[in-house]
């Protein structure tokens, strides 16, 4: 990937496009063990910040299990919900929640200061 010359923000994105897509069809343990090792040295070889890169992360995983067809939040969702509805009710619910996450994640991609203000007072 670094061979691609592209701009280390542009990977950063593409990095996370993929993750969302592994999301939609994967669960996150299996998802983390195949991407982390690709990901962290690229990472790393940028120069971005490790828990910057991990809180994206996170907030990508979590995004991936609530995105149709086979977000894992929403058969949990489906299996809680009242009697008669349909999954199309979940996917259309799920959707406020989905813009929230890419509202959140496009911040912390902008202002990085948001995720690393706390691990910072920590050191």
């Amino acid at each position: 990937m670094l061979s691609l010359h592209l701009s280390p923000m542009l990977l950063i994105v593409v990095t996370q496009l993929i993750l969302l897509f592994l999301g939609t069809f994967m669960s996150a343990v299996p998802m983390m063990m195949i991407t982390l090792p690709i990901f962290m040295p690229l990472v790393n070889a940028l120069g971005f910040d490790p828990i910057w890169f991990g809180i994206l992360f996170l907030i990508n995983i979590e995004m991936g299990q609530t995105t149709p067809p086979f977000g894992l939040l929403l058969f949990v969702m489906k299996g809680v919900a009242p009697q008669g509805t349909t999954m199309g009710d979940i996917y259309k619910a799920g959707i406020p929640f989905l813009l929230c996450d890419l509202m959140t994640m496009g911040l912390v991609l902008v202002f990085p200061i948001i995720a690393l203000w706390l691990p910072e007072l920590m050191l």
